[in-house]
């Protein structure tokens, strides 16, 4: 047996791994079947070339515009890591935030994890409530 240190989240664990002989890897095909492998990966047809934009397309749209997934544009997009749900929310609207600050917490697993902000800046959107569940990648917030 092997010990790692691991540290996830700031947190440090001791964990103990043991290597598997071949001989204990034959008895384990033999008793389970052979192991898994990945499907090969399916190429992807490059997208087309974007037709060019006319002199009004090129004009800056308004800072109150917002895209497809509701965040203004220019906007940093603040994403559910994992699905849970939103228990609180310590942010509106509007508020300036500092890198770090604590926006929301989302229950996951039966674990309450702290969203924070990447980056100092100012509440564009809130996406979410208490009691909201997301799926991960969902927006909860944008940041300006």
């Amino acid at each position: 047996m092997k010990k790692y240190l691991i540290k996830v989240g700031g947190v440090e664990y001791e964990v103990e791994v043991q290597e598997i002989k071949e001989e204990a890897q034959v008895l384990r095909t033999e008793q389970f079947g052979p192991a898994l492998t990945a499907a090969p990966a399916v190429p992807v047809a490059p997208a087309a070339p974007a037709a060019p934009k006319s002199a009004s397309a090129a004009a800056p749209k308004p800072a109150a515009a917002k895209n497809s997934n509701n965040v203004p544009a220019g906007a940093v997009k603040i994403t559910a890591p994992m699905p849970g749900t939103v228990l609180k929310v310590n942010v509106n609207a509007g508020d300036t935030v500092k890198k770090g600050q604590i926006l929301l917490i989302l229950e996951a697993m039966k674990m309450e994890n702290e969203i924070v902000a990447p980056s100092d800046g100012k509440i564009a959107d809130v996406n979410v409530s208490s009691g909201s569940s997301v799926n991960s990648g969902d927006v909860l917030l944008s940041m300006v």
